[in-house]
């Protein structure tokens, strides 16, 4: 009989063991080629975003830090500038700044208040609606609209940072007005707002009811009455901030020079270490960024070969002990005419089977990987 017939069979009447062995095979197959799926996406989306941010101005610290937070919204952000900050920059003429404030989220998506030279300055393309146009509005990046299943019209409430901070973060419920074409970046996870509308989730700006009069009393209005959290047409026009606008915080300011003299001009402007405030280059720091991942990367990879012996040795042991288990069997066979060589075919075939399955796997983990490698690195990124 066929060689490949009798080891199909004998594997199907061991359908247990053979999954475990087609399973532990293909994850040793899939590990490193997932890895590297994943490297290569990573330096690619990390560098492509850096190489298109000339430059990023925010508070004097680590440089990864306030890169990572105002080009990838990470959780780990820069100490905040303030709004003079960008007006510095503007009152130069030499470079147009975009400010940003990413300090909250809503519904697990960062809040993104900038201004609408963004969305220019990005590319971003609206798929459904409009943009934001006045306090309270807000457009989805497409993971968070598909997410949340938002769109336009609908609603979304930001999160306090603190529950237990009574008079200073609200929440908001933002009107969406529109969701951003798919970009594959971390724009598809970030909830952009005017920056205006991020300072009214701070607190530092506000709105008041309506103040009605019953019968002759006069009723006088104050900062004590109720403070909205919802901007409706109807108390939009009552919406007023406090303080200096200068004051008011941002977490980072892109900067898009005018040319290459103007870049040069305004990087040596904070050179200073005495300065507060540093101008870096998002490419240079990304740069040094990878090259210490894959520094990593390498050891890892060595640690997973390391692994990947150790398991392909126990299941050729499983191999070995199961063949061993075999033995009357074989035996059998060769009293009835069956040679060494048939043998070996045998051997060869469940061998050649096993690994042609756990192939066949492997590749189906890479290719989903592949798929998700977008939505999956701009997560990674951003923790």
């Amino acid at each position: 009989m066929n060689a490949a017939f009798l080891a199909f069979a004998h594997l199907r009447w061991h359908w247990a063991r053979s999954v475990v062995m087609v399973l532990v095979a293909a994850v040793i197959l899939a590990v490193p080629l997932v890895s590297q799926t994943l490297l290569r996406g990573s330096e690619q989306s990390l560098t492509a975003r850096a190489d298109a941010t000339p430059l990023v101005l925010g508070a004097r610290g680590s440089q990864i830090d306030l890169v990572m937070g105002a080009l990838y919204f990470g959780e780990d952000r820069a100490q905040p500038v303030t709004m003079k900050a960008a007006e510095a920059v503007w009152e130069s003429d030499l470079a147009l700044p975009i400010p940003l404030n990413t300090m909250f989220t809503a519904s697990g998506a960062r809040i993104v208040g900038t201004t609408l030279d963004y969305f220019s300055f990005r590319g971003l393309e609206i798929a459904q609606g409009r943009r934001f146009a006045v306090l309270g509005e807000a457009v989805l990046g497409a993971s968070v609209a598909r997410r949340l299943n938002l769109s336009p019209g609908d609603t979304i409430v930001s999160a306090p940072e603190n529950l237990f901070d009574l008079d200073g973060v609200y929440p908001l419920e933002m009107t969406v007005t529109g969701v951003l074409a798919p970009t594959g970046t971390p724009d598809d996870e970030a909830v952009l707002t005017d920056v205006k509308t991020t300072w009214v989730i701070a607190g530092i700006g506000h709105g008041h009811q309506d103040v009605v009069a019953e019968g002759d009393d006069p009723v006088t209005a104050s900062a004590a009455l109720e403070q909205y959290n919802r901007i409706t047409p109807d108390n939009i026009d009552s919406f007023h901030f406090h303080g200096a606008p200068e004051d008011y915080p941002l977490t980072a300011v892109l900067i898009e020079p005018y040319d290459t003299r103007s870049e040069t001009i305004l990087r040596g402007r904070y050179l200073e270490p005495e300065n507060p405030l540093q101008l870096v280059v998002p490419s240079d720091v990304v740069d040094r960024l990878v090259e210490r991942i894959f520094r990593i990367a390498a050891l890892l990879d060595a640690v997973a070969g390391l692994v990947g012996l150790a398991a392909a040795a126990a299941v050729a042991l499983a191999l070995f002990l199961a063949w061993r288990l075999r033995a009357p069997e074989l035996d059998t066979a060769r009293r009835i005419g069956a040679g060494r060589g048939m043998i070996l075919r045998l051997a060869g075939a469940e061998i050649a089977i096993l690994l042609g399955a756990a192939l066949l796997m492997a590749q189906g983990i890479v290719i989903v990987v592949q798929s998700r490698s977008n939505t999956l690195l701009t997560w990674l990124i951003a923790q």
